[in-house]
């Protein structure tokens, strides 16, 4: 028996595993308890690493389209028709008409961060998605008005902090989203242990919340007011606090200006929370010295989700926690990504971009995920007619799914590189299968920037590659090569890891890729430090409170708020939700995660299901204006009323024999959202605060 040391690749977590194996059996998957961020934490997610390694569903060859279905190719032939055709609808429609998509996992993929460049380039496409506009994109745009770079976003400091307050998030379940948070259970035990407090504000009594010191319900899409409201207190009530950051920002008189309207009073009949509560939550967070206010996805996919994020921003800067001990802070990653994208002193665009046809705003040069199905079939210049998909499966994480399925029927050409035969890449001319997270070597570049705690850490592969399969760079280096008629140069990824290190500021103490293969359970770097001033990437180094965009896009929260509100055909709004055994779509082909009880239910509050004389169990229709489906019922407390929720992530079945089957009670919550809600600010995807419809079904079945 061997014993193995790396970190798992699922989510953002970035659990440290101990994996025992004999040959390609592994004995057992645990929690590595000498991992200096994880300390020994594990979810149910990492124990199912083993079933994607030794799934018989998974892609193990090429595989091409035909009038007899999928057939096995090789690899050269495989790479030949993909950049032949990738040519051709160039040549035939223009360099803009083939379009890339790529999903979440390549954020956890070094080599693909490190190739993926190049590709893009030899490409030569300006009509580019990935999952960022689905649901972090807000987190973005405030780095980059705020502080000069995307990428500059703070995170909670857990371990030193006196008081949590966590909107539109749920860490007991995630461990962290725009965080690395592993373990989250026992940290935020920790804060009150300590003596501080937790306080949750969602439409949902969340697992975080029932472990909370209190929590509060909020109406859907109202979290920009009680957000304005606390900072209305912060500056009304003379508790503003800068502290080092004093001499460092601009645009105070303007926060002033634009939250005078914004009283408890107004926000509590807006929000749903009393006045009372209002200003008791931000004097608490102001005499708490070290407070955090972390919000995300529940404030970041709504249609003023680019305001949320960037008030979260300002509310800790104003409360004298941003860049400090106990606040939200930066890490110091020791591979720090604007290193090599600096954007301090670079020419900076006039205006944003915007897209072909939607007009909606392109940041860091994507076009929102929400209108490709409008790229796709609205015809002109710029026409979108080929995909090529990366780790993704868009027909179920992009809103209005079936809308987009539709549209992606209809192209010339797609290929896309994945494990499985996915919802997407069932209708594409070529897949390549790419190895899984144990068949690579790991180095989390992305998520050690978002980690609470300053660690790095290597992982070499534990298998080799099982079948005629490809790591992703392998993928993306071949067919860079190929566009552009060079030579492949066929480097591995750490190579790059070993000159970034180099380069990093940990590199005078030694830390180089020798040293982390030295050390399997990563390389403690210490906690948190105010650095911020040294990170920031503003030309004059100076913080903008108060950005002109997101000045502008309060005239559209004003008219909002004054807008008739009748709710009409459709009464109730829906959120999503994550739960623990899941995540995202490819998760559903182990058979550990997806045993036990169905997940996928509607949760509904009992003063709505006796109105509706609807019953636990029950299966409903749910209807929005772009498509309904049929669920299970939940009936809770933990809803509150005129608001039902859906798990994100369902509606993937087993992929048996190369066929896509839904799961049974298994449906995609992006059958009912919108596309054409989005957050005009960022262009992110409104996924939260859906209006629906509900009506009982009168022969109950799961169908």
């Amino acid at each position: 028996m061997q014993t193995h040391y790396r970190t798992c690749n699922i989510c953002e977590a970035l659990c440290g595993i101990e994996i025992q194996h004999e040959g390609e059996k592994i004995i057992s998957i645990k929690g590595d308890p000498k991992d200096p961020l994880s300390r020994g934490h594990i979810c149910p997610k990492a124990v199912a690493l083993q079933d994607f390694y030794h799934d018989e569903d998974r892609l193990r060859n090429p595989l091409k389209k035909t009038e007899k279905g999928f057939v096995e190719i090789s690899w050269e032939e495989a790479f030949d028709y993909t950049v032949s055709r990738i040519k051709q609808v160039q040549e035939e429609h223009g360099m803009n008409a083939v379009a890339t998509f790529l999903g979440n996992p390549n954020a956890h993929n070094v080599g693909n961060l490190l190739f993926m460049r190049p590709f893009m380039k030899a490409l030569k496409t300006r009509s580019r998605f990935s999952a960022s506009s689905v649901d972090q994109m807000p987190h973005h745009v405030a780095a980059i008005h705020m502080l000069g770079h995307s990428i500059l976003n703070p995170v909670p400091d857990l371990d030193r902090t006196n008081y949590l307050l966590i909107m539109g998030a749920n860490p007991l379940v995630s461990n962290g989203s725009m965080m690395s948070a592993p373990d989250f259970g026992k940290r935020m035990r920790a804060i009150r242990e300590r003596g501080g407090k937790v306080v949750v504000i969602d439409p949902r009594r969340t697992e975080t919340a029932d472990k909370a010191d209190q929590h509060l319900f909020i109406k859907p899409e109202s979290d920009v007011v009680f957000l304005l409201a606390l900072i209305h207190v912060l500056i009304a009530e003379e508790k503003v606090r800068l502290n080092h950051l004093e001499k460092h920002l601009i645009g105070l008189s303007e926060i002033s200006a634009i939250v005078k309207r914004y009283s408890p009073d107004f926000a509590g009949e807006i929000c749903g929370i009393s006045a009372e509560k209002i200003r008791s939550i931000a004097i608490a967070m102001a005499e708490a010295n070290r407070a955090i206010l972390y919000s995300r996805m529940g404030l970041s996919t709504q249609t003023f989700g680019g305001l949320c994020i960037w008030l979260s921003n300002v509310f800790n800067i104003l409360n004298g926690n941003y860049d400090r001990e106990g606040g939200m802070m930066f890490p110091s990653p020791a591979i720090d990504p604007i290193s090599f994208s600096p954007k301090k002193g670079r020419p900076k665009h006039k205006s944003i971009p915007l897209s072909r046809v939607r007009q909606l705003p392109k940041y860091i040069g994507e076009i929102p995920a929400a209108s490709m199905a409008d790229e796709m079939e609205t015809e002109g210049e710029g026409q979108i007619k080929a995909l090529v998909c990366i780790a993704g499966n868009p027909v179920l994480s992009v809103p209005n799914g079936r809308k987009l399925e539709k549209a992606i029927g209809k192209l010339e050409f797609m290929v896309c590189a994945d494990i499985y035969v996915t919802e997407t890449s069932r209708h594409a001319d070529i897949i390549l299968p790419a190895s899984s997270g144990l068949e690579r070597s790991q180095y989390d570049v992305t998520f050690l920037n978002l980690a609470i705690r300053n660690i790095a850490k290597y992982s070499p592969a534990l298998f080799p590659k099982k079948g005629n399969v490809k790591h992703d760079w392998e993928i993306l280096a071949e067919l860079t090569a190929r566009l552009t008629g060079q030579e492949n140069p066929g480097h591995p990824p750490e190579l790059f890891l070993e000159m970034a290190l180099q380069m990093g500021q940990y590199a005078k103490q030694g830390l180089n890729l020798e040293k982390l293969k030295q050390h399997p359970h990563g390389v403690d770097l210490g906690p948190l430090r105010a650095c911020l001033l040294e990170r920031i990437q503003t030309d004059d180094d100076t913080i903008r409170l108060a950005p002109q965009v997101f000045l502008d896009d309060l005239q559209r929260l004003g008219a909002a708020i004054e807008r008739d509100t009748e709710r009409g055909d459709f009464p109730f709004q829906m959120i999503g939700r994550r739960v623990l055994r899941q995540h995202n779509t490819w998760t559903h082909n182990s058979h550990r995660l997806s045993k036990g009880r169905n997940e996928c239910t509607l949760l509904l509050n009992p003063e709505d299901a006796s109105r509706l004389e609807i019953s636990n169990g029950e299966h409903v229709k749910v209807s929005s204006r772009v498509g309904e489906i049929a669920v299970e019922v939940e009936v809770s407390p933990d809803i509150m009323p005129g608001v039902v929720s859906l798990p994100q992530g369902f509606g993937s079945g087993k992929k048996s024999n190369m066929q896509v089957a839904a799961a049974q009670n298994s449906v995609s919550i992006n059958d009912l959202t919108d596309d054409m809600r989005v957050d005009l600010l960022t262009g992110n995807a409104a996924l939260n605060g859906v209006r629906v419809s509900l009506s009982k079904l009168e022969e109950q079945s799961a169908n």
